[in-house]
């Protein structure tokens, strides 16, 4: 019989045991105040500004996420197992932070110019380019606040402290400015100063408490950090191929209403997502040093996938009409369809994120992403036209499914060929 007093015992005797419990502790903090404050104010922004308010940002934020992965480029994933491995090598860690911190520094500006052309040349950009801008102020907040490394050195706990500052800032500035319908441009803004006043404190901690060097640029260094995380970069946008780029085709096709109801059946799809990051983000540095534990891993994090998805699949209907008004209920639909990607995304995520790359598999999980994406990209065009929002979570949904079990079969695949060879 299991003994659980027992099993309990270990890991508190467990250098490594205590330091997973910490982190797990403190990022479940931060994701009970992920939920509390988004969850106060979504009734808020739903009645004030509408369900047009919603589409407009949604069709934003859609179009920064490309310009947020070219600046990102991987470096949450390489960056993390890089520095988790090198960790007790102050001056190892200096240099990958300051590459990584460069590198960031230079893709943003590359992005931001792009940006720009996107505005000048694509009237629907032209017509939304306030809250375009505004959001894009999100890629230097992420740069200035490297989450990454905090997750590296196994010290969530500043990240849970930081962010709670930052949700806190913003829910109170929601209630504070938001007031009409006009006012929904702010909404991105003040998740924008959150992450920007997070920055700044984060970099005092990172080059003060653990007394990390930000070295001089040298180009050479900066480009072979971009091209060390290549692959990693290419696995993480062309699934923008149909996800970020369905909401973008909505916006073509449907226009701000349908892409507020997508947005709208999705929060709490996204919401769900993130506590299920606590244990992929806890366990990453862990199974840098220790792979061997993937397999406990994988099964608590699939269990608590499939749980997760029919709890929303079957309160659905609940959720919709107690946190939006009725111009939203057609969102129920979203949110069914949806919460059974949940799965999907976890499958990638224990398989790809969590034993492809610590592996070294990148550019194998490169390709497997690439090659579905594509087919997402190519059935989102008629499925959008002839089926609107409808269309676009059929989208985004069937294509996470056939990503997901492509992952997981070909991360099996790989275990057993290396069990066979230590054989």
């Amino acid at each position: 019989m299991f003994d659980v007093k027992r099993y309990f015992n270990r890991i508190k005797k467990s250098k490594d045991g205590r330091t997973l419990v910490a982190n797990f502790g403190y990022l479940s903090l931060l994701q009970v105040a992920g939920y509390i404050f988004p969850l106060i104010t979504m009734p808020y922004l739903a009645r004030v500004i509408g369900v047009e308010g919603f589409g407009k940002i949604a069709f934003a934020s859609a179009v920064v996420v490309w310009f947020q992965t070219v600046a990102d480029w991987g470096f949450n994933y390489t960056a993390t197992r890089d520095v988790a491995k090198n960790r007790d090598d102050i001056e190892k860690v200096s240099e990958i932070f300051s590459n990584v911190l460069w590198a960031r520094s230079l893709l943003m500006v590359v992005s931001f110019l792009l940006l720009l052309l996107a505005i000048f040349f694509l009237p629907i950009f032209r017509e939304n380019y306030a809250v375009i801008l505004v959001t894009f102020l999100l890629v230097p907040g992420h740069i200035m606040f490297p989450d990454w490394f905090f997750q590296a050195m196994e010290r969530m706990k500043y990240i849970t402290i930081l962010n709670l500052l930052s949700k806190l800032l913003f829910t109170i500035a929601v209630f504070v400015f938001i007031k009409n319908k006009s006012d929904f441009i702010l909404q991105p803004l003040f998740i924008t100063l959150g992450y920007i006043v997070s920055g700044f404190i984060s970099m005092y901690v990172v080059l003060y408490k653990w007394q990390i060097k930000i070295k001089r640029p040298e180009l050479k260094s900066i480009l072979n950090t971009i091209k060390g995380s290549t692959d990693v970069f290419i696995n993480n946008i062309v699934p923008n191929l149909y996800n970020s780029f369905s909401v973008m085709l909505l916006g073509f096709f449907g226009g701000p209403v349908s892409n507020g109801l997508l947005d709208a059946g999705s929060k709490f799809v996204g919401i769900s997502q993130q506590f299920m990051s606590i244990i992929s983000r806890t366990f990453f540095p862990f199974l840098s040093r220790r792979i061997d534990k993937h397999n406990l891993y994988s099964r608590i994090n699939i269990f608590l996938a499939i749980l997760i998805s029919l709890l929303l699949f079957i309160f659905a209907p609940i959720i919709i009409k107690i946190f939006f008004t009725e111009e939203f209920y057609s969102a129920i639909t979203v949110l069914r369809i949806m919460s059974i990607s949940i799965l999907f995304l976890n499958l990638s995520s224990v398989y790809g994120t969590n034993y492809m790359i610590i592996q070294g598999y990148e550019k194998q999980l490169k390709n497997i992403t690439l090659l579905c994406s594509l087919i997402g990209f190519v059935i989102s065009f008629p499925l959008i036209y002839f089926f609107d929002y409808i269309g676009a979570v059929l989208t985004i949904t069937l294509t996470r499914g056939i990503l997901g079990f492509t992952i997981m079969y070909n991360a099996r695949k790989l275990k057993r060929l290396k069990v066979n060879l230590v054989k």
